[in-house]
């Protein structure tokens, strides 16, 4: 039994953009919003057109295993709107729980 726990595992993802950027990406976070799948991302790196520390949402869908993902671009502005203030909101909450823990 290792004394690991799930914190410390960081799942990544590898992808190329349209320009041919290849980037690879610590998964942030899973969650839903109005019964989509979306995934956050931080890149390694700062590409054009983003700033340090940005992070990139996209809708996914599971193909044959959980480790094997479709990315979606989210091209609709309320869409886009609505999946960062939930990422915004997860963000708060593990602030809160974190700070709940140290107390």
């Amino acid at each position: 039994m290792g004394n690991q726990n799930d914190s410390e595992i960081v799942d990544t993802i590898s992808m190329t953009l349209d320009d041919g950027t290849e980037l690879e990406c610590e998964v942030i976070a899973k969650f839903e919003v109005e019964g989509k799948k979306y995934i956050a991302l931080f890149p390694d790196k700062v590409v054009d057109g983003f700033e340090e520390g940005d992070v990139f949402f996209y809708q996914y869908k599971e193909l044959d295993t959980e480790d094997d993902l479709e990315l979606i671009m989210i091209e609709d502005e309320d869409e886009f709107e609505k999946v960062a203030d939930a990422f915004d909101e997860i963000l708060d909450e593990q602030e809160f729980n974190a700070v709940s823990e140290d107390e």
